[in-house]
């Protein structure tokens, strides 16, 4: 066996160790954060962190390393991104239009919409301001205060997607505001999130940031106009059969998603909202959805996203959280992002003719971040716009907002009539 070979055979022999791990680690979360009647992708977020230096590496220091290697290797960060694609796309096509036709619905996605982003980022900004001397001395103070305040201002869409589904919320009016305003709220993040980037890197113009703008509609229109249609035909000339995508469709399709995925690259806005753009495509025929997620779906789910929670969890470590100033900034991060997203959403949805109950509904949908904020976190951390300690606040910030968003359902949801499905009951 010649260097090279022996060489790729290494490499290959510890990254499917690695998968081996993360995968059971990550199923064995789901199945016990879901005994406690919270949401499974909570516990794969939680697996995820465990595995890294807040408790695998601080007791196995030299295991750790031996198995997961001091960072992240390519083909796990490579694995991670393209299992984001995918989930991105199953999201986009559970999106249900109809009910947007409402004028209460349009009118609170885009009210919520608004709220959710512009008061979360200017408290994250304040925060950041506050905190900047404290816990980024050695970063740009208004680069990592705008990143603070992208930071509290995003939220999860494929996340809440998932719990939507969970909750049997997806075709509701709530479940639908929540999720139309959370994919313009993250739109808009990963826009902002750029413009920052272009900040700090002293290539910022006004001007970029609208053709930026512009690309994104132009591409949204040319999708809907043009590449909708004929996906519509490539339906009718390749039917699901007996619940299943034939080979071809699925090749065309995959194509597809990744080329959608080059297409908001080029526009500055992330890869993993063309997949989100691809699905919002298929949406309409729910004989292909149920089928794709029955075959594609699930082995997103359960292969690709844990590596990427355990991608994470390598880079955060809770107890590097010392002394008493520490855990104070923790809670104003945390206090922050709470009552910065839940009171002007609960605000915008009365407004918009939303009860009680329907407003605080909508609130706690639109605080969960976990997914969307480890991303905008990854980011920022490799660009250098957040220090470890800041990083590991703020992903202790992401799973809190987003353990909170089950207990919150199961109390509300039943104040509307809206019978918890079972598996998700206490």
């Amino acid at each position: 066996m010649n260097s090279s070979v022996h060489q790729t055979e290494n490499l290959l022999f510890f990254i499917l160790l690695q998968l081996i791990v993360m995968i059971a680690a990550a199923r064995a979360g789901n199945r016990i954060l879901r005994r406690f009647s919270q949401p499974g992708v909570v516990g794969e977020i939680i697996a995820g962190l465990l595995l890294g230096p807040s408790l695998f590496g601080h007791f196995f220091p030299t295991a750790s390393v031996t198995l997961f290697g001091s960072t992240a290797s390519t083909p796990i960060t490579i694995i991670s991104q393209i299992g984001l694609v995918l989930l991105m796309f199953q999201i986009g096509t559970d999106f249900e239009f109809g009910l947007l036709r409402q004028a209460r619905n349009r009118r609170g996605t885009l009210g919520i919409a608004i709220a959710s982003i512009t008061v979360p980022c200017m408290l994250g900004f304040a925060i950041g301001e506050l905190s900047a001397r404290a816990l980024a001395p050695a970063a740009n103070a208004m680069t990592y205060s705008l990143f603070c305040g992208v930071g509290l201002a995003i939220t999860a869409v494929p996340i809440l997607g998932r719990i939507l589904r969970e909750f049997d919320l997806t075709d509701t009016d709530i479940g639908v505001v929540a999720i139309s305003a959370a994919a313009v709220n993250d739109v808009v993040g990963w826009i902002l999130l750029a413009a920052i980037s272009a900040y700090a890197s002293a290539h910022f113009s006004t001007r970029s940031v609208l053709l930026q703008v512009a690309g994104v509609v132009l591409l949204g229109v040319l999708a809907w106009l043009v590449v909708r249609p004929l996906t519509r035909w490539l339906l009718r000339k390749m039917p699901v059969t007996q619940g299943s995508v034939p080979p071809d469709l699925m090749t065309i399709v995959l194509c597809l998603i990744f080329a959608m995925g080059i297409c908001t690259y080029k526009l500055g806005i992330f890869t993993i909202f063309g997949g989100f753009l691809a699905g919002l495509l298929f949406h309409q025929n729910r004989q292909f959805v149920d089928a794709w997620r029955a075959q594609v779906g699930k082995f997103v789910l359960v292969f690709f996203l844990p590596v990427f929670f355990t991608y994470t969890g390598l880079r955060t470590n809770v107890l590097g959280l010392a002394g008493e100033s520490d855990w104070l900034w923790l809670c104003l991060i945390l206090g922050g992002a709470i009552l910065g997203k839940v009171v002007p959403v609960y605000l915008a949805g009365r407004s918009c003719g939303f009860d009680r109950n329907e407003s605080l509904i909508l609130g706690s949908l639109m605080n969960t971040r976990a997914l969307m904020e480890l991303i905008v976190l990854n980011i920022g951390y490799d660009l250098g716009f957040i220090p470890p300690k800041a990083f590991t606040m703020f992903v202790i910030m992401a799973v809190v907002t987003t353990v909170m968003t089950g207990p919150l359902l199961r109390f509300l949801l039943p104040r509307l009539g809206h019978a918890i499905p079972h598996g998700v009951e206490a």
